[in-house]
This record gives C-alpha cells, sequence and structure tokens, in this order.
C-alpha cells in the first residue's frame, strides 16, 4: 500500500511540475489535433482489446520498457483505468513543457470519478508523434 501511495504521489509531483514549466510562447506551435487524434485512436484500441494498436502509439521508449503489446495492455488495465475504460472524455489545453508538448485530457473514470490525464509526446526519428507518458491526478472540480 505504501508503494502505490509513493507512486500516486510521484505522479502528482509530475504533473505539477509539467503545468509549473509550461511555456506559453511555443503552445500556438503545438498541433492539439494530432494529440487528440492519438490519445482518441489508443483509448479506440484499448476499448477494442487491440493491444498491438494501443502499443503502437507509444514511444520506443516505452515499447522497450514493457518489451510487448501485453504487457502494456495490462499494465494500462491495472493502473490506468479511467483511460482504459473511460465513461467521458473531454479534452483540455495542449500545453509545452520542458519535457516536450502535452495534452490535457479530462477523463470520467469506468467508477464516475472525474480524472485529469496530462499525456506527454515525444517527435519520433520519422517526424511522428507518439505518447511518451499518462500522469493521472483526481479531478473533484471538473467533470469530463
Amino acid at each position: 500500500m505504501a508503494h502505490a501511495r509513493f507512486w500516486k504521489l510521484a505522479a502528482a509531483a509530475a504533473t505539477s511540475v509539467l503545468l509549473a514549466t509550461s511555456a506559453a510562447t511555443a503552445e500556438d506551435s503545438l498541433d492539439a489535433s494530432a494529440f487528440q487524434k492519438i490519445i482518441k485512436n489508443q483509448m479506440s484500441a484499448f476499448a477494442s482489446g487491440n493491444a498491438k494498436a494501443a502499443f503502437s502509439f507509444a514511444t520506443n521508449s516505452l515499447q522497450q520498457r514493457f518489451q510487448n503489446p501485453e504487457l502494456f495492455m495490462e499494465m494500462v488495465r491495472q493502473g490506468y483505468q479511467p483511460v482504459y475504460h473511460p465513461k467521458s472524455v473531454t479534452f483540455g489545453q495542449s500545453k509545452m513543457t520542458k519535457l516536450g508538448p502535452t495534452q490535457e485530457v479530462y477523463v470520467t473514470g469506468p467508477k464516475g470519478k472525474n480524472w485529469l490525464a496530462l499525456y506527454s509526446f515525444e517527435q519520433q526519428d520519422d517526424g511522428t508523434w507518439r505518447i511518451s507518458g499518462c500522469y493521472l491526478t483526481t479531478s473533484p472540480g471538473f467533470s469530463a
């Protein structure tokens, strides 16, 4: 239980750092529609149980960490239920941070709880964008 609490606190701290370091001048050049399409496609893959497709939206480094689509899908199923099986989804702002572009996604999870999922992106060598991380925090003041 302490281990789970540590990871939740670490994710909250990382989210705070990402939000605090946003650079408004770079936000205009972000392609929010591309980030939103990637997230929608990955969520569709989760919903249909297509582990291979869901895995394809992750950066190469995430793919190496999780080794195969099934392990990745299981990690998302266990630790990211709000984005794995959302009741509703609303997109917030795209922001540039020191770590790269991020996309806010407000989701209502399967149990009706509201969450902010902050997706980070990394541009690949071929110019495409992939998801490099997702940080979940509760969002009591917003309903998706």
